[in-house]
């Protein structure tokens, strides 16, 4: 079965359009979706181009365009060609041209031109992908936060979180067969966090990915003797750095990540 499609065009990154066409497609439970994103549109031959994908697929389109002669030959062509197509930001940009009686600088993407939190979030998840899953140890000593681990303690997903924060994290692995890199005994151990777990928990969890992955869970990977000596590895290094330690046996992303923030803005 084809997935319904949403073709997101703007004359920037597109961004703001996609945020809001997500939050609109969370409200809809049958998804998937498939969203598409056709960033930095200056002419009609990409609007072109697009519509005629859009039809072709029954895709609607949302769009955030500030130029007036784009927007209209946007809209009418979309209503020649009969693709659903919604101008996202286009009507309050009027309103408020009336409203105000002032005239808008119809410049792309100054949003995020005048918004340095903007640039220092992007700077912050480029980093933590960057510097993911002890990829690169140079990242540890340019880190704000370094996250230690064993796998499946959601060092990744609360090293982009808090990226979002605009926070730098690198994360790094611990596995008994590999040395820790050196890095992560010369850095600042308060920029060090632990990220603990259960055995049993991490049973479990690991059980559960091997199942996605079409794996049975024999594997030594959800071996709870095998586990419990990962940990054992874990609690021997974070013992020796000096650094906190966090119990994430019970705790979604976001109440760690919590965590995290307060005691980094603490120090």
């Amino acid at each position: 079965m084809v997935k319904p499609c949403v073709y997101i065009m703007s004359d920037s990154v597109g961004e703001t359009a996609e945020l809001v066409v997500k939050a609109a497609l969370s409200q809809f439970n049958d998804g998937p979706f498939d969203v598409q994103r056709i960033p930095y549109i200056e002419d009609t031959g990409t609007i072109e181009e697009t519509l005629t994908q859009a039809k072709e697929n029954n895709a609607l389109i949302g769009f955030t365009l500030v130029s007036p002669e784009l927007r209209k030959y946007l809209r009418d062509r979309a209503a020649e060609e009969g693709v659903e197509c919604v101008d996202i930001m286009g009507p309050m940009m009027d309103s408020m041209q009336r409203h105000f009686n002032a005239t808008p600088r119809l410049e792309a993407g100054l949003v995020h031109k005048l918004d340095e939190d903007y640039f220092k979030r992007v700077e912050a998840i480029e980093f933590a992908v960057r510097y993911d899953d002890g990829r690169d140890p140079r990242g540890i000593k340019k880190a704000d936060i370094v996250l230690i681990g064993v796998s499946r303690t959601s060092k990744t997903p609360l090293s982009q979180y808090l990226a979002h924060k605009r926070l730098k994290v690198a994360n790094v692995p611990i596995v008994p067969e590999v040395k820790p890199p050196k890095e992560l005994f010369e850095v600042d151990k308060n920029r060090c966090i632990g990220l603990k777990i259960t055995p049993e928990k991490l049973n479990g969890i690991r059980k559960e990915r091997l199942k996605a992955l079409g794996l049975g869970d024999e594997a030594s990977y959800a071996n709870l003797e095998r586990i419990r000596q990962e940990i054992s590895y874990f609690e021997n290094i974070v013992d020796n750095i000096g650094c906190e330690v966090i119990d994430v046996s019970h705790k979604a992303v976001e109440e760690t990540a919590n965590i995290i923030i307060q005691t980094f803005n603490s120090k």
